[in-house]
Order: C-alpha cells, then sequence, then structure tokens
C-alpha cells in the first residue's frame, strides 16, 4: 500500500441513539479528511458499546451496532466489505429464565495487524438497531487510527473501491 502516517493515533469518539425502539438509525461522524491531498483514515481499532436489551419475558431481545465506511440503509454485517465492526447483545427469554449473549467482531481474531480498515472518504457511519425493545437502545464508541496520505493511484483506488461497493 501506498501510504505514509502524517499523525499520531487520534480516538474519535461517537454516540448514536434509535429514533424509535427497534429502529435502524445511522449516525454520520465527520473525520474532515484533506481530500485534496489525498489524506485517508487509518483505523487501527474499533470500540462499540451497544445498551443493553431489555428484559422482556418470554421474548429474545437484542441491540445490534455496527461502523462502516459508507452510508447503509438496514443494519450491515461482516459480510460487507464496508463494515468495520459489529457487536450484537441478546437476551433470550423463556418462562421465567433468561441468559444474555454477547458478540464482538474482533472477540475472535488475536493475532497483531497493522490496521483494521481504511478509511478514504471524509466520514464513517455507526448503525444501531433493536430487536423487541420498549424503548429507543443506544450505541457508544470509539474509533482509534490516525491520518495518512496515500499516493494518487492508492487514494483513487481506495475511493473508487469505497464508493462502488456502497
Amino acid at each position: 500500500m501506498g501510504f505514509k502516517k502524517t499523525s499520531d493515533t487520534i480516538a474519535v469518539s461517537f454516540g448514536v441513539t434509535e429514533s424509535a425502539a427497534n429502529t435502524f438509525t445511522q449516525g454520520e461522524i465527520a473525520l474532515q479528511l484533506d481530500i485534496l491531498n489525498n489524506e485517508i483514515f487509518v483505523v487501527l481499532a474499533v470500540d462499540l458499546n451497544p445498551e443493553t436489551p431489555e428484559l422482556v419475558p418470554g421474548q429474545t431481545t437484542a441491540t445490534n451496532a455496527a461502523v462502516s465506511s459508507t452510508s447503509q440503509t438496514a443494519l450491515p454485517s461482516l459480510a460487507l466489505s464496508n463494515t468495520i465492526a459489529v457487536s450484537q447483545l441478546v437476551l433470550r427469554s423463556a418462562g421465567g429464565e433468561a441468559v444474555s449473549f454477547s458478540r464482538a467482531a474482533e472477540e475472535s481474531y488475536s493475532a497483531a495487524l497493522d490496521y483494521v480498515s481504511l478509511i478514504s472518504t471524509n466520514n464513517f457511519f455507526v448503525s444501531i438497531q433493536g430487536a423487541n425493545n420498549t424503548a429507543a437502545r443506544g450505541v457508544t464508541g470509539r474509533v482509534w487510527g490516525y491520518r495518512a496520505r496515500a499516493d494518487a493511484s492508492t487514494y483513487a483506488a481506495l475511493v473508487q473501491s469505497e464508493v462502488l461497493s456502497a
């Protein structure tokens, strides 16, 4: 890859709340990249903290969250190339008993990576959607990374790939 680090590590914090209970909601987080100078954002890590789903007797409730480099119309999964991270909290309830489950994208990969993702456009998107909750749920989180300058051909390829796979 043809890019050169131009900043120290940056932490970008965010918070998004559903517009109504169990409704897909997306927030746009601006990175304010210098696109005239082929600036990209190199994602090193993502921390997603979705709110705990409600305990509704006899119902499976969930709170799902994701970070992606492009705008989405539904909650993205890791099957989409522009999805950077996902997180899911689930409560299964039956007969007065309840069991909780959690899943996060980073839980199964333990090797050291140079980076998790590259963002070549000027923003990223945070999505949240609950299931069977009676009130809106939210997600907070943080993306760690650094700014870098890409050479012209690398920048063009990254932007084209990100935009065309949206």
